[in-house]
């Protein structure tokens, strides 16, 4: 149905980032009906990056985190009903029936449901000092047993269990992670970054322990120690999981949407439900850039998907196309990452890493389609644009310290003036 601008009803089921900017976009493009934003958290609409960072370090407050203050959504007439828990997706009848038992009619309904922590399958995965990083509440029970001198297993070598090992050294916990794959980060980078990492957090006191899985968590009350699948045991005080991300798409399966390995949409960020949008982590979207389909976990992409569902939802026809990009925090190295490396044939590197300043470019028959940039922000401003227009260079050019990125760029951009 077409949504009336002055007098249709939105509800948006997720009170993340990217339900939050779903609520905003709708207003700053014009529409001026009622919006009501529903989030299963008691907190206000936040930012997670810090989660694993400043907030578990406890560098800044919680109300720091808040992306708007109560008053902002009042002002701009978004009615915010934290704490409530939606029981099911009532389709025919255009309405969300929530767990108390009371219903909401919506014309358009956006789904931005985010994701889950992936839980440990092992007996003593629950106990007390068994930990996840996804919400404020799991840092919050972290920090009470955070302290100097603890011994701390992370299982995962991921970004977030890199992060978190990286502020638990900062406050004097010896720390150990467990990564089943050959090395960290093998699921997002090449060995050479892997290496680059590992030799990091090592020279910091990490252990890290690569190609070996978790057997067990022996403990009866509480995890003692875990026992590898190479047979070592692992002595702990506490324990970070954190291998990966489950998005939530229940609610959508139930309701009969199209569901696989998250919420399905269109490059308009429609579901099957043409009145029915899904932004965010949920979502298994049509990227018009790399003509298929994906799901990615950063907040640049929920923030632009939120941006064209709304757009999309009053009427304003509007396709996805952004150029995927992520960044990580760890010790005092900005890793910032654009583009996807799959399927690279050439990887070079501009600066050196043992400066931990650099920038690695991934080309495939001479065109750069990813990029990883660490402590050097300015050039990867200058990078994104690189894997945006899906430039073709020589890559003696990126790795020349003695011509700046943007020499490389304006060349280009003057080469392909005097070919029109």
């Amino acid at each position: 149905m077409q949504l009336d601008i002055s007098t249709g009803r939105v509800v948006i089921v997720g009170a993340g980032q990217a339900g939050a900017e779903l609520a905003g976009a709708l207003r700053s493009q014009g529409f001026a009906g009622s919006i009501t934003l529903l989030g299963d958290e008691r907190y206000p609409p936040y930012r997670r990056p810090p989660l694993s960072k400043a907030f578990l370090a406890g560098e800044v407050s919680l109300e720091s985190l808040y992306l708007k203050t109560a008053d902002a959504y009042e002002k701009q007439g978004i009615q915010c009903m934290l704490g409530t828990a939606v029981e099911r997706i009532d389709r025919d009848a255009h309405r969300i029936c929530l767990a108390d038992g009371s219903v909401l009619p919506y014309d358009k309904l956006g789904l931005a449901t985010g994701g889950r922590a992936r839980k440990l399958p092992l007996p003593g995965a629950t106990h007390s000092n068994v930990h996840y990083v996804r919400n404020i509440e799991d840092i919050q029970r972290l920090r009470t047993q955070f302290e100097a001198g603890r011994r701390l297993v992370i299982i995962g070598g991921g970004y977030i269990g890199l992060e978190t090992a990286s502020v638990a050294v900062k406050a004097g916990l010896h720390v150990c992670v467990i990564e089943g794959l050959p090395r960290v980060l093998a699921r997002v980078t090449v060995p050479e970054i892997s290496a680059y990492y590992e030799s990091v957090h090592r020279a910091r006191g990490v252990e890290i322990r690569t190609g070996v899985g978790v057997r067990a968590l022996d403990g009866a009350r509480k995890v003692e120690a875990l026992v590898l699948t190479d047979g070592q045991r692992v002595d702990a005080d506490l324990v970070v999981i954190g291998i990966g991300l489950v998005p939530n798409t229940e609610l959508a399966e139930a309701a009969g949407l199209e569901v696989s390995n998250g919420i399905v949409v269109d490059a308009h960020l429609l579901t099957s439900d043409p009145d029915i949008v899904a932004c965010g982590d949920c979502t298994f979207h049509e990227n018009v850039f790399y003509q298929r389909r994906m799901r990615l976990e950063s907040v640049p992409n929920a923030l632009e998907q939120a941006r064209v569902a709304a757009a999309n939802m009053i009427g304003k026809p509007a396709a996805y196309s952004a150029v995927p990009w992520f960044w990580s925090d760890q010790y005092d190295l900005k890793l910032q990452m654009v583009g996807l490396s799959e399927g690279f044939d050439q990887f070079v590197v501009r600066g050196a890493m043992e400066k931990d300043r650099f920038v690695a470019f991934y080309l495939r028959e001479g065109v750069v389609i990813s990029a990883d940039a660490v402590n050097r922000p300015q050039e990867f401003m200058v990078a994104k644009r690189l894997v945006a227009e899906r430039v073709k260079v020589d890559a003696a050019r990126l790795i020349d310290e003695s011509s700046s990125l943007k020499d490389v760029m304006a060349d280009i951009a003057h080469a392909r003036i005097a070919q029109i």
